[in-house]
């Protein structure tokens, strides 16, 4: 990976953030502000007409996205380290779409591997600002 440092990796897939997507993040999290479920009262009081998506939902998209965009060949294993300075900038309207961009930060050797900090920016199509900015770290083991 440090052949990759200060480089943009890739960009992802597009992935729909639906109702139902949405739903069952609610459940798992318990968080069932309406502005999340409540389909109805959105139409009447969100602007857009429509909920959002939660963007602890946007930001746990970063693994699924990121595994569309790199994979390392030569590893044992790799396990996501957390997030710096993360900014849901955007809201996700239930309906949208969703990219993620990637751009390795920084490599640095740590006991048996490394730790890779990734500036992940999540695009909102159709928008012009992204949904969300973050640092993604990841470790990775020989």
């Amino acid at each position: 990976m440090k052949a990759y440092e200060g480089k943009d990796i890739g960009t992802s897939h597009w992935v729909l953030v639906d109702q139902a997507m949405i739903n069952a993040f609610a459940d798992a999290t318990g968080d069932h502000q309406w502005i999340h479920v409540d389909v109805e009262r959105a139409k009447a009081h969100m602007p857009g007409g429509r909920t959002i998506a939660h963007g602890y939902l946007t930001l746990s998209l970063l693994p699924r996205l990121g595994d569309a965009i790199y994979r390392i060949r030569k590893t044992s294993r790799a396990i996501n380290y957390g997030t710096n300075k993360v900014r849901f900038t955007t809201p996700v309207p239930s309906g949208s779409r969703v990219r993620l961009h990637y751009h390795l930060k920084s490599v640095e050797d740590i006991k048996g591997g490394v730790r890779m900090t990734f500036d992940s920016t999540v695009e909102l199509e159709g928008s012009d600002k992204p949904a969300l900015a973050a640092e993604a770290l990841f470790l990775a083991f020989d």
